[in-house]
């Protein structure tokens, strides 16, 4: 029997989807039938299928896969419900520019048994909403209904189009019992005329100018966020502040590693606040949704700003503007390679004894970040360390490719800072503002990895905040964990409660009654502070690698012996006590 169910399976995995994240329920009577036949006949040329206790785990996991390898993969849920559960994962998705496809199902729209699928639960009326789609609609690309099955193929292979165009992003279709039944015709598609939508480059007039205004200014400075989703971009960026001496990168976003820390022109991460940010005469915004706070911090009136975006106009925010004189929707590498070209060219009419003055105050200037970095990164001398010193350690004990998986909240920079990421794709964070994306963000980090190196892949550490720990889910994640085999490193950056809401609170009442008060009586205190690595190891059945660390003295051990049991196919969750702002 060839359904409407099992058609879908077969586009997905013709479009190149090699995993389903499931949470399955009372409409999926067809696609558990189309799984167990494609299971048992298909091998090898049907999609792994992940159970997820919940939802947004799930998503999360098809999120981190994505990111990774650039390949959309696939969510499916359970009606209106289910779709509901995924919560903040498909607003993480669709600021991250992750391509995820979530397929739900729909209430039966018979109920005399009309047709195989006619509602037979109570349930069914229950759940039957007026749109669906509505629910997640306005964070998708593209969100439709599968109304036959004689099309199926067409409307997912559509909606991947939009999910794999830039700016990438979720996408949602749902279809009911009846129409997930329908028995069709076997058929197949071209896949060839189904790719994704390619953006072009500057026009020769844009880079040429862009590159002038480069060469020629004393503090010059690129801002980027997602740029480094592609994973040429970090080397044709090093390219061009080797062509333009003087020129600094600052990542402003976060979401991938853009930048090598090793370089002159490195940064940091910060979070659209930075002196470069006002010091700078000319500004090159690349593939970046915040490049500054203007309340905070903005560039100076008057100075030359070129905004180079998948998404210019930031199409999904209803408020969006920066002060550019020039904007260009463009494929981020192409853009970069072209501006270096054209810089290459001018680069011979400038003053050799200028340039060489830039250089070696960039040198000057990246070797003092580092010392202060360093300097800050120093246990006290009572053995309390911070996320610094922590960050520093694992650096140094963990395999110089691993994977860093990253959700710190307000203590991100500072992760930043010290692990001094290098490798293309080495440093993935949330992008979005979902907490509780970086536990299962992390195992499909390390399913896609494992999938890219022969089943044995890169090593994958997750770092995130105590608070974020508990809206990730634990009891699922570490289940999921232990179900499947896919062990990570997790670091709980345990300081007793929620920050970022005091922060957040300062910046508009810096001497309101909130900031002489105490963190339980603005409610974000968490104490009793919860067993965060206990959570862990109850939900993979006790089979889990469990520590609390709070002295400078044992954390290189523990880290040891963490890594250790992740290598020998075991998850570790470490709760590490940290210091606050260092």
């Amino acid at each position: 029997m060839y359904t409407a169910s099992f058609a879908f399976f077969e586009a997905i995995w013709e479009a190149g989807v090699t995993h389903c994240f499931v949470n399955l329920g009372s409409d999926h009577p067809s696609i558990i039938e189309a799984m167990v036949k494609g299971q048992r006949e298909n091998k090898g040329k049907f999609p792994r299928i992940i159970t997820c206790p919940n939802e947004m785990v799930a998503m999360s996991m098809a999120d981190g896969y994505a990111r990774l390898t650039g390949k959309p993969q696939c969510v499916i849920v359970h009606v209106d419900v289910g779709t509901q559960g995924l919560g903040a994962a498909v607003h993480n998705a669709s600021t991250g520019r992750a391509p995820v496809l979530v397929f739900a199902g729909l209430s039966p729209f018979t109920l005399e048994g009309e047709m195989r699928g006619s509602r037979s639960e109570y349930i069914h009326w229950i759940q039957n909403v007026p749109d669906q789609t509505q629910i997640v609609g306005q964070y998708c690309r593209y969100a439709g209904e599968i109304k036959t099955g004689k099309n199926i193929k067409q409307m997912v292979n559509r909606a991947l189009q939009f999910a794999t165009s830039d700016p990438q992003g979720p996408v949602y279709l749902v279809g009911a019992r009846e129409v997930m039944e329908e028995e069709i015709n076997p058929y197949s598609l071209e896949q060839g005329v189904w790719d994704p939508v390619e953006l072009g480059g500057l026009t020769p007039k844009a880079s040429k100018e862009i590159a002038e205004a480069l060469l020629g200014a004393e503090n010059p400075l690129l801002i980027t966020g997602y740029a480094g989703r592609n994973h040429k971009i970090p080397g044709a960026l090093v390219e061009l502040t080797n062509t333009v001496k003087g020129l600094r990168v600052l990542d402003t976003g976060g979401s991938d590693m853009c930048f090598p820390a090793s370089h002159p022109g490195w940064l940091g991460l910060r979070f659209g606040i930075d002196p470069a940010i006002t010091n700078s005469d000319v500004i090159v915004i690349v593939d970046c949704d915040v490049p500054w706070i203007p309340t905070l911090n903005k560039p100076k009136d008057g100075i030359k700003v070129f905004h180079i975006d998948v998404d210019p106009l930031k199409q999904l925010m209803p408020l969006f503007y920066v002060p550019a004189q020039h904007r260009y929707r463009a494929d981020p590498l192409v853009a970069v390679e072209q501006i270096t070209s054209e810089a290459k060219s001018q680069a011979s009419k400038l003053d050799g004894a200028v340039v060489a003055k830039k250089w070696d105050a960039l040198q000057a200037s990246h070797k003092e970040r580092l010392a202060s970095i360093a300097s800050k990164a120093i246990p006290a001398e009572d053995g309390t360390f911070g996320t610094g010193h922590l960050c520093k350690t694992l650096r140094s004990l963990c395999p110089q490719d691993t994977i860093w998986a990253v959700e710190a909240v307000t203590n991100t920079a500072f992760v930043h800072d010290n692990l001094q990421p290098e490798i293309p794709g080495s440093w993935i964070n949330c992008g979005g503002g979902g907490l509780g994306w970086s536990g299962g963000g992390a195992l499909g980090i390390k399913l896609a990895t494992n999938a890219q190196n022969g089943g044995k892949g890169k090593f994958v550490v997750q770092i995130v905040g105590d608070g974020t720990f508990l809206f990730s889910v634990p009891g699922s994640v570490y289940w999921i964990s232990k179900r499947y085999n896919i062990p990570v490193l997790t670091i709980v950056l345990n300081n007793k409660g929620w920050n970022a809401p005091r922060k957040s609170m300062l910046l508009v009442h810096p001497n309101g009654l909130g900031s002489t008060a105490t963190n339980e009586e603005i409610n974000i205190s968490f104490d009793p502070v919860p067993d965060y690595a206990g959570i862990a190891k109850a939900a993979a059945g006790g089979d889990l690698f469990a520590a609390k660390v709070d002295k400078a003295e044992d954390l290189e051990r523990t880290i040891k012996d963490a890594i250790k049991a992740v290598e020998g196919g075991q998850s570790a969750v470490l709760d590490c006590k940290v210091t606050l702002g260092c």
